[in-house]
């Protein structure tokens, strides 16, 4: 048995690669995988559906710029002491620096209303889409493994994770091995899609249900991240920012779901049996209350 072994994560030794003069970073890296993935398996859930899968690229064509933008802002207003400091550090998205909520708002935004043009169900759409941005989170999640941030408070756990000296805020100089948040979140976000894929070929769920679960279930989970965390963030009555939204956007995910998966219940029509002619009215009149039941889920 070997007298030492490894009981922590070690930090990446490097942060990129050169391909000719071109530098890669692996956090733009595992974005650029996220979200091919993302595209991909939406495409099989939409056509799973009934859908046309090319909607998904067009989708993608603007809501992925959308939501980088927005991402983008929402960490420079809510971080800014995380800015680099010079004048193109508003636009540093390789340096890291994304906020997940608007990035979810912007690109949601943006796919709507292409959806809407389409003649699509958005609320379907949603829930076709909403495990594969989970999945496309998770890999996103990695790129902060090599730019060794998102990690939470010191930890001797075998799984802690190594911290380079020069990434450690201010006051831990003497501490080496911190909570990976960022990990943590990987397994939950895989988990919850796992389970948002399950509970839609399992229970009869409306459109937008999936999506408002996803809402709720990855803010719940950053409920949790954000006691751990220790990077740079606005504190508001002594708690990080980013706690507050979570809290925020949790309980508008709960209520979303609850509100979306209730519809008025369809009044089946009474019609003699004997009656030819008022058992065709009434069977008129149930399509009618069907295609109107299905135009509402739109």
């Amino acid at each position: 048995m070997p007298k030492h072994v490894l009981s922590f994560i070690p930090s990446p030794p490097i942060n990129g690669f050169h391909i000719g003069p071109l530098f890669i970073h692996f956090y733009g890296l595992m974005y650029v995988i996220g979200i091919t993935l993302a595209i991909i398996i939406t495409r099989r859930r939409w056509r799973a559906l009934g859908g046309n899968p090319d909607l998904v690229g067009d989708v993608a064509l603007w809501a992925v710029p959308a939501g980088l933008i927005g991402a983008r802002i929402y960490f420079d207003i809510t971080t800014p002491a995380d800015i680099p400091h010079h004048w193109w550090g508003v636009f540093a998205l390789w340096s890291g620096g994304l906020g997940i909520w608007g990035g979810i708002a912007a690109g949601a935004a943006a796919g709507i209303w292409r959806v809407h043009k389409a003649g699509a169900s958005t609320g379907q759409f949603a829930n076709a889409i909403a495990p594969a941005l989970l999945v496309a989170q998770a890999v996103g999640r990695v790129g902060n493994y090599f730019n060794q941030e998102l990690f939470g408070k010191p930890t001797s756990l075998p799984w802690g994770l190594e911290i380079a000296l020069g990434n450690r805020p201010a006051g831990y100089a003497a501490s080496s091995t911190f909570q990976p948040t960022f990990l943590y979140e990987i397994i939950w976000d895989l988990a919850l899609a796992a389970f948002l894929v399950w509970l839609g070929h399992h229970r009869k769920i409306r459109p937008w249900g999936l999506f408002a679960l996803y809402v709720a279930g990855y803010s719940a989970f950053r409920i949790f991240e954000e006691s751990l965390r220790i990077d740079s963030s606005e504190h508001f009555l002594g708690l990080r920012l980013n706690f507050y939204v979570a809290t925020i956007m949790t309980l508008i995910g709960l209520a979303w779901f609850a509100q979306s998966q209730r519809r008025p219940a369809i009044t089946l029509p009474e019609a003699p049996a004997d009656d030819g002619e008022e058992a065709e009215a009434g069977d008129a009149d149930l399509d009618e209350a069907k295609a109107a039941a299905r135009n509402s889920e739109q």
